[in-house]
C-alpha cells in the first residue's frame, strides 16, 4: 500500500497539516505549495479579504504559452473544524487505504494531484495551475484570477478543469449561491426587567415568510430543474443571537440563507420574495453573490474530453465550485478524485487510489491542449 512517501500523498498531508480554514489567513499554506513550483512562471495574486485578513490566490505555467492549453484549478481553504474529535491537522492513512484530515478531500488532495501532473507535463506541454482562496465562502481568489491574472488572461485558456471531488466522473454543471444576511436589531437589558427589545421577535415575520418561500421551491415547477438531483433549489437558513445569553434580551439577531439555483431557473422571484419580507419586517439585507451557474451543454468539446478520458458519463452537481467566476476565462469542467460526501463532515478523507490515478488523468488533460 502506497504511504506518505509518495509525491502526491506527502504533499497532500503536508498542506492537510496547514490550517487554512477560510477565516484565517492562507499565505502559510500557498506558500508551502509555492516551494512546488520551481520552474513554473509563477504570479503571486495578495489581497485582503472582507475581515481583513491577507489572502493569497496563484497562477502558476510551464511550457509553450499558445493559446488552447488546459489549467487544472484548486482551492487551498477549508471548512471549519465542526464536530472533529480527532485532529483535524493531523494527516493518517488508514489500513482501508484512505487519507484523512480537514482538506484532505475538499480540496487539499486535489491541489497535490494537480501540481504533480503539472510538475509531470513533458516541456512541450502546457501546464497551467490555478490555486484559489475562500472558495468555501466568497470565492474571491477565484475571482480575482478571473478579473486581474495577467498570466491566466494571456494563455489563451481551451478550458479549466476544477478538480473538486467527483469520484472521477466528469460534471458538466452546477448551481451558484446568493447569500442573504438580513439583521433584525433590538436593545439589550436584563430580560426580567421588562426594558429591553429582543431583537428575535422583528425577525419572527420574515422567517415565517421565508419558510413559505422553501415551501415553494420544493412544490413550483417553475422553480425546479429536473437535471439536477434534487431538482429543488437548496435554500438554508443559519439563525444566530451572536453569544446572548437566555437571561438577555437579544439586541441583534440575525437570519443567514443560501439559496443555490442552476442555470436555467430565474432567481428572481426568490430575490424579490426575500427582498419585500425583509423590508416588510423593517430589517437589514445584505446580498452577496456568486457568479451565474456554469453549464456546459453534453456535447461540449470540454465535457466530451472528460468523458473519454474518464470513461464515465456527465452529470450535473448539487453544490458549487469555483468554476461559477472561473468560466469567465475558459469552459470550465468539474473532475476530481473523492466523494464529495465525506467533505464538510468530521470524518472527512480521500481514496488514495483515487489521488494516485488523478495524476495520469489531469496529466492527459493537459496533453490534449497540444492538439
Amino acid at each position: 500500500m502506497p504511504d506518505l512517501t509518495d509525491p502526491v500523498l506527502k504533499l497532500a498531508a503536508e498542506v492537510v497539516a496547514i490550517d487554512s480554514r477560510s477565516f484565517v489567513s492562507n499565505i502559510p499554506v500557498a506558500e508551502r505549495v509555492e516551494r512546488e513550483l520551481a520552474g513554473f512562471e509563477l504570479e503571486r495574486l495578495d489581497y485582503t479579504d472582507a475581515n481583513g485578513v491577507a489572502k493569497r490566490a496563484l497562477v502558476a505555467h510551464k511550457g509553450p504559452k499558445r493559446g488552447g492549453g488546459y489549467a487544472l484549478s484548486g482551492h487551498l481553504d477549508t471548512v471549519p473544524a465542526t464536530g472533529w474529535e480527532s485532529d483535524p491537522w493531523t494527516p493518517r492513512l488508514d489500513d482501508a487505504g484512505f487519507l484523512h484530515g480537514l482538506g484532505s478531500v475538499d480540496m487539499k488532495g486535489q491541489v497535490a494531484a494537480a501540481i504533480v501532473a503539472a510538475q509531470r507535463a513533458p516541456a512541450d506541454v502546457p501546464a497551467t495551475l490555478l490555486i484559489t482562496a475562500d472558495e468555501e465562502t466568497t470565492k474571491q481568489g477565484a475571482h480575482i484570477i478571473a478579473t486581474r491574472s495577467a498570466l491566466a488572461a494571456s494563455l489563451g485558456l481551451k478550458g479549466i478543469i476544477v478538480a473538486e471531488p467527483t469520484s472521477l466522473a466528469p460534471v458538466r454543471g452546477h448551481r451558484s449561491h446568493i447569500a442573504f444576511t438580513a439583521t433584525a436589531r433590538g436593545v439589550q437589558a436584563h430580560s426580567s426587567t421588562g426594558k429591553g427589545v429582543n431583537a428575535n421577535w422583528q425577525l419572527v415575520p420574515f422567517l415565517v415568510e421565508m419558510q413559505k418561500v422553501f415551501a415553494r421551491l420544493r412544490s413550483d415547477p417553475a422553480l425546479q430543474d429536473a437535471e439536477y438531483e434534487p431538482p429543488f433549489s437548496d435554500f438554508n437558513l443559519v439563525l444566530d443571537n451572536h453569544g446572548t445569553a437566555l437571561n438577555v434580551t437579544v439586541a441583534r439577531a440575525t437570519a443567514h440563507i443560501k439559496f443555490r439555483y442552476s442555470a436555467k431557473v430565474d432567481p428572481a422571484p426568490v430575490v424579490q420574495a426575500v427582498r419585500h419580507a425583509a423590508q416588510a419586517a423593517g430589517l437589514e439585507l445584505a446580498e452577496q453573490r456568486e457568479g451565474r451557474p456554469p453549464e456546459l451543454p453534453a456535447d461540449h468539446p470540454l465535457v466530451a474530453l472528460g468523458v473519454a478520458l474518464t470513461g464515465k458519463a456527465p452529470r450535473t452537481a448539487p453544490y458549487g465550485t469555483d468554476a461559477s467566476e472561473l468560466q469567465a476565462l475558459a469552459p470550465c469542467l468539474v473532475l476530481g478524485p473523492g466523494d464529495v460526501g465525506l467533505a464538510h463532515t468530521p470524518r472527512e478523507c480521500a481514496p488514495v487510489r483515487e489521488l494516485l490515478d488523478a495524476v495520469p488523468l489531469f496529466g492527459r488533460v493537459l496533453a490534449a491542449g497540444v492538439r
